[in-house]
């Protein structure tokens, strides 16, 4: 197996970074990457402001996971703690003797940016990083290039070792420390540098100074926090929803920006697990039933209505839309029908009996769709095995009643 290995402090990680991670993965046919925080960087202090190393881990994750889904991946990239776990400054060749012990058959890179691919002859132990690891480093462009071999060649002659430049095919000149000026100073530029998950993530934490009011985002800004809820292979579900919520609201004359909203918030607590879905209906006085205290994929659309409320602002519309979404209920209002198709029938829906009639129907009949909607569900549960929900049953047939 070939493993890429990607350090920094990523405070915060950016598209620059996510960009050098994806370019080595496919230049070096890595078969495994990890992204590597430090803990205390042995070459530069941390400023003053920096973040918990658990933040920049999560972070660092993010960017893993972004990595995969835009390489179609997944599993490849992975943020690791290694540094982290160890105390005293965070020393390259400790890691990747570390990393030879975890993986003793395996070959290992070492992904670096040009300024420390220079000087790599001045680090602590130079002999031991190059036994243990071929060296790849990142030649922006063709006045980097001389440089670059002429450095590659020595490090071929003194140490014996393997180098491989990795051409960026964009080059995107930016540092975490502009990036940290930039989120204190215009937010829209700073979002622009950054991986929606990571920007999302440091504005629903508030770290770098941003003290944003998570209950007045803007639409930009708050898809970019909902999906720091969520895992990176679950964006184009959401974007895709979000984008034929609005078209279904202009279709059939709902308000299309609480349509824009729900969309984008609609899924935000997908990935809890039960425990902390059963925590947050505790938290916020949701009533369960019994098929819903142990049917998880149930509670994500009340656990996101309250999320919406109580941590966004969203008007109640946008609330009960999301509650809704999952199962639906006897005479929804046109928002909640809204939604609740739309995430049915969102382009990057995979393919299943019914989809394209369902499609077509959503913008032909709103009420014939639904009941189609809810028959599938219902047909698919019991074929399955599976307890269909009352509210689910209790649609169809408001919905046949309306349709005889």
């Amino acid at each position: 197996m070939k493993i890429g290995v990607y350090g920094g402090t990523f405070d915060p990680p950016h598209l620059g970074h996510m960009e050098a991670a994806r370019a080595a993965a496919e230049a070096l046919g890595l078969d495994k990457l990890l992204l590597i925080p430090a803990a205390v960087p042995p070459h530069k202090a941390l400023p003053p402001d920096a973040v918990a190393p658990q933040a920049r881990l999560a972070m660092a994750a993010m960017v893993a996971d972004g990595v995969n889904l835009e390489l179609k991946s997944p599993g490849l990239a992975e943020a690791s703690a290694a540094e982290m776990d160890r105390t005293g400054k965070s020393y390259t060749a400790d890691t990747l003797a570390q990393l030879r012990e975890r993986y003793p058959e395996d070959e290992l890179w070492l992904l670096l940016g040009t300024d420390m691919f220079l000087s790599l002859q001045t680090w602590r132990e130079p002999e031991k990083i190059i036994s243990l690891a071929g060296i790849a480093a990142f030649d922006r462009t063709e006045a980097d290039s001389g440089g670059m071999e002429g450095q590659a060649r020595r490090l071929r002659e003194r140490y014996g070792a393997r180098v491989a430049l990795v051409r960026l095919p964009r080059v995107m000149e930016i540092s975490s420390t502009q990036v940290r000026e930039l989120l204190v100073r215009n937010r829209v530029e700073a979002r622009a540098l950054l991986w929606c998950q990571v920007y999302g993530y440091i504005l629903r934490e508030g770290l770098y100074g941003v003290n944003a009011d998570l209950k007045r985002l803007s639409d930009d800004d708050l898809r970019c926090a909902s999906l720091s809820m969520v895992k990176a292979k679950r964006i184009p579900h959401i974007r895709g929803c979000e984008e034929e919520a609005v078209r279904l609201a202009e279709r059939w004359g709902a308000d299309a920006r609480l349509a824009r909203r729900a969309g984008i918030l609609h899924d935000c607590t997908k990935y809890l697990e039960l425990d902390e879905q059963l925590a947050l209906c505790d938290r916020y006085g949701i009533a369960l039933d019994e098929l819903e205290r142990v049917a998880v994929k149930l509670l994500h659309a009340k656990t996101g209505a309250a999320i919406a409320r109580h941590v966004f602002g969203e008007p109640e519309a946008v609330c009960m839309a999301i509650y809704w979404h999952t199962t639906g209920k006897a005479d929804m209002d046109l928002l909640s029908k809204v939604l609740y198709l739309a995430d049915y029938i969102e382009p990057s829906r995979a393919d299943f009996p019914g989809l394209s009639k369902l499609r077509k129907l959503a913008y032909e009949d709103l009420d014939a769709a639904l009941l189609l909607g809810c028959e599938l569900t219902i047909g698919d549960m019991e074929e399955r095995g599976m307890p269909v929900h009352t509210n689910t049953l209790q649609a169809r047939d408001y919905l046949k009643g309306r349709n005889r």
